[in-house]
């Protein structure tokens, strides 16, 4: 599946989450699926837990969150 088509999986509704991104409409936020995967869930893990849930949609959270970043400059953390 193309990124586009990805996308469309992400929708943003001002009524579920004060707007923020979330799956297909569902009350399940893109943040929560990256802090899962960037706590080192597997995507085994997450389609286990929301049975609803599905491979190309995690794929989605991941192109959108790199899509995100892409356009920002970060500066390195100071150590």
């Amino acid at each position: 599946m193309d990124e586009q088509h990805l996308l469309e999986r992400i929708t943003v509704n001002p009524k579920i989450f004060n707007g923020k991104p979330i799956i297909r409409g569902r009350r399940l936020a893109v943040e929560h699926i990256l802090g899962m995967l960037a706590a080192g869930d597997t995507i085994e893990t997450l389609l286990e837990g929301y049975p609803w849930l599905e491979r190309e949609d995690v794929e989605a959270c991941l192109v959108y969150a790199r899509r995100l970043v892409s356009h920002e400059r970060v500066e390195p953390f100071p150590l």
